[in-house]
């Protein structure tokens, strides 16, 4: 997803050249601070989610083994992708080496499908609950060979990722620079081609589906009989909107970069002014941002997790009850 941030073979007056050295500090300093902040809060967060899942056994239920696994994906993401990145928006070349670029590269749009697809599973995982309660598909060991099974498509299918990118050289203001980019020469498919696939297979459908999941839940709960104690459902309900949320924030904060690759790949959008490059690093930030979000939500909209959080951080034992009560029915059948 990475690109350089100024066109090549261009050039540019004299005072086009101070504004874009201006532009080109601001972006090297600016930048890998709000990557610092990013990385720093989602690794502190995700470790947090994954601690508590799987070291409080009260914790694990399907809603929240997939929740474990955006939280490794959205981890994996902060340490091999943030880092380099940042260094890249820093640098005027690429110093980790073609086989690096390309890791970082396939990694960046693996752990973007990943997250989306447990996205998906999570919205599944919550439509059984609410229409289906029932339902003995909705378990743990289904949901672990979901999860793997998903790791294995997205590893997978993403493989061409690894082979069309690399290191792009470039002159620009009479200087020799290099980016980890997409390479229009690959013999595999064209940048167009990837991007308008990549829009599609990784926001446009997985939401379109949510969407319906999400219409069909709302219908059920509106229609949901009195069987069922105001306390099961104001449980499911309280679950269903934490997942809501969570999808939510994803999409919209994907939903610029998303928009501006698109563009880009119908020709309808140029990053070459200074306000047009701004929009597009804003919104590659934001994009990157995603991955230290879900934590906040958790410690804001979830009780149990919450409570975890807390446990963790100021080390109460797990005899601690007044902080920590042993595992309800509730607790198990709500999922947080």
């Amino acid at each position: 997803m990475s690109e350089s941030q100024f066109p090549a073979s261009h050039t540019p007056s004299p005072e086009e050249q101070d504004a874009d050295a201006r532009l080109e500090l601001i972006v090297s300093i600016v930048v890998p601070i709000f990557f610092s902040l990013i990385g720093l809060t989602g690794f502190i967060g995700n470790l947090l989610v994954i601690i508590t899942v799987i070291f409080n056994q009260q914790m694990r239920n399907t809603t929240n083994l997939l929740i474990f696994n955006l939280s490794f994906a959205d981890l994996l993401f902060i340490c091999f992708c943030i880092p380099f990145t940042g260094v890249d928006y820093s640098l005027s070349w690429w110093p980790f080496g073609e086989f690096w670029c390309k890791t970082v590269q396939f990694l960046i749009f693996c752990t973007a499908y990943i997250s989306i697809y447990t996205l998906v599973l999570m919205s599944l995982d919550r439509y059984l609950a609410v229409c289906f309660p029932v339902s003995r598909v909705r378990n743990e060991r289904n949901t672990i060979i979901s999860i793997f099974a998903l790791w294995f498509i997205v590893l997978l299918t993403n493989l061409p990722v690894f082979h069309a990118h690399g290191i792009n050289e470039y002159v620009y203001n009479d200087r020799n620079l290099t980016s980890c980019t997409f390479l229009d020469d690959n013999e595999l498919i064209s940048w167009s081609t990837f991007h308008v696939s990549f829009f599609t297979s990784s926001y446009l459908m997985p939401l379109l589906f949510i969407s319906i999941l999400y219409f069909l839940m709302l219908l059920r709960l509106w229609k949901s009989n009195l069987t069922q104690s105001s306390e099961s459902k104001r449980g499911k309900r309280r679950v269903t909107r934490l997942v809501l949320v969570i999808v939510a924030c994803f999409a919209i904060l994907w939903l610029p970069i998303q928009s501006i690759l698109l563009l880009k790949s119908l020709k309808m959008y140029e990053a070459t002014t200074h306000l047009t490059i701004a929009l597009q690093i804003s919104a590659h930030i934001l994009a990157y941002a995603s991955s230290c979000i879900n934590p906040l939500l958790y410690a804001f909209l979830s009780e149990n997790f919450r409570k975890s959080f807390r446990k963790i951080i100021y080390c109460h034992p797990s005899s601690n009850s007044r902080y920590f009560p042993t595992a309800t029915k509730f607790t198990a059948t709500t999922g947080t």
